[in-house]
């Protein structure tokens, strides 16, 4: 017997600078493209996370956050 467990996230915020790297309501960050969830990182007492293979703390990702843009869908 197999059991399968589904978890849906809702994206609040992107990156505006990294469209395809969201943050959800439950504030963990999620690479959109590949699905994977984006570890925090702890470096030199500051946290953040590595975005394109770049650190950035969560006091300059904050100022970086906008809404995503709704997409017309056609269907």
């Amino acid at each position: 017997m197999k059991l399968t467990i589904t978890v849906v996230y809702t994206i609040e915020y992107v990156i505006d600078f990294a469209k395809h790297y969201g943050f959800t309501k439950c504030k963990k960050c999620f690479n959109l493209k590949t699905g994977r969830e984006i570890k925090q990182v702890l470096k030199s007492n500051c946290i953040g996370y590595n975005i394109n293979t770049k650190f950035y703390s969560l006091f300059k990702l904050r100022n970086h956050l906008v809404k995503p843009k709704k997409e017309d869908c056609p269907f």
